[in-house]
């Protein structure tokens, strides 16, 4: 039975597992996991996955410490690390509760250390390698790493890096990781290294080295960053909406906002109780984005709206007020999946996920 909302998302948490399982195979024995579930577990819910993966992998993954209280908050006791730089209200967070921070410099280090009275804090320690967006590049981060290992308060544990085009350029990537290896040997050889994302694990997991981290995100929900492993992994977040009104139309009618789309026959029309205020995005108007309703692909009608959004159920049988409609997700044979949603609007499918709004109650299978 459909829950009593007009857009939400069923969550299928053992979907996570079999993901995980699929990873887990492209890697070495004793090669460790980090589960990213920033962004509120890319829209997915971040306690909710949390309580799930909790013990499944090594390192649960968010962007800041907020979010990392939210994984203490849900009674979740697994390591978290913090991906990105901290805030200076946040380290009084991170020195309590015993997050790990990535540090890109001794000074950050050292405002950690003024706070530290037990035991060292552990800290990941990010060099440069072509991301730009933390780290400090070879011969700078060695300098930094020295002075950094010197503070008796800080221990750090790994050494990472991170790959840009993982998913788009296997040659760039395999020598950046190259580099990365060879510099984290130069700074500190006894370190496990961070530095392979999803698209990373599926093409270079080999190269991962027992106690090594690999960092999984959006392959982790089911949805592959290279489309050739797809059918090997299980999209876990399937969006649902209701037909609200069924009319029919006559040839010459315009469709929604800026009449961008004029029907050329007479047009039976489904209003859906679903728009860009829910994260379904206005991107995907007049671009040929489908929906489906009764296991059939409908076609989107002129402009997406914040709150609703129109289809063409011509050719389908009867279509009542109420019916469920999918727009990322399977049913019956068809299935559509936030990377085609992404590919439609000229976007990605991290942001589909991540721009799905509070309006779309979550619900847990």
């Amino acid at each position: 039975m459909n829950p009593p909302c007009r857009c939400w998302a069923e969550i299928d948490l053992g979907g996570l597992a079999s993901n995980l399982a699929q990873l887990k195979q492209r890697v070495s024995a004793g090669v460790q996991l980090a589960a990213v579930i920033k962004a509120d577990a890319y829209g997915h819910g971040l306690q909710p996955v949390a309580a799930a993966l909790k013990n499944q992998v090594d390192f649960l993954a968010v962007a800041n410490a907020a979010e990392a209280e939210d994984i203490r908050g849900a009674g979740v006791k697994t390591p978290v690390m913090i991906l990105g730089p901290a805030i200076s209200e946040e380290l009084p967070i991170i020195v309590r509760e015993r997050f790990i921070p990535t540090l890109s410099t001794a000074e950050e280090g050292r405002r950690l250390a003024e706070l530290v009275t037990g035991p060292p804090l552990d800290v990941h320690f990010v060099f440069d390698t072509g991301m730009g967006r933390i780290g400090l590049w070879s011969g700078e981060a060695a300098e930094e790493f020295r002075q950094l290992a010197q503070l008796p308060q800080i221990r750090v544990t790994a050494l990472s890096s991170h790959l840009p085009v993982a998913d788009e350029d296997c040659e760039y990537t395999a020598d950046q990781i190259d580099r990365f290896r060879r510099e984290a040997l130069e700074l500190s050889g006894a370190l496990p290294g961070t530095i392979l994302n999803s698209a990373g694990v599926l093409r270079f997991g080999a190269t991962a080295r027992p106690k090594d981290v690999v960092r999984t995100g959006l392959a982790l929900y089911g949805i592959c960053p290279l489309p050739e492993f797809q059918s090997l992994f299980r999209p876990v977040l399937c969006l649902k909406t209701r037909v609200v009104l069924v009319r029919t139309l006559q040839a010459g009618r315009t469709v929604s906002y800026g009449r961008t789309f004029t029907t050329s026959r007479e047009t039976k029309v489904a209003t859906l109780a679903a728009g860009y205020g829910d994260g379904y995005p206005r991107h995907l108007s007049n671009v040929g984005a489908e929906v489906l309703v009764q296991g059939r692909r409908c076609p989107v009608l002129g402009r997406v709206t914040m709150d609703q959004t129109l289809v063409d159920l011509s050719g389908l049988p009867e279509v009542n007020a109420g019916d469920e409609v999918v727009l990322i997700g399977r049913q019956g044979n068809e299935e559509i999946l936030a990377s085609e949603l992404a590919q439609k609007s000229g976007t990605i499918a991290w942001e589909i996920f991540t721009g799905l709004t509070k309006r779309v109650v979550r619900v847990y299978r």
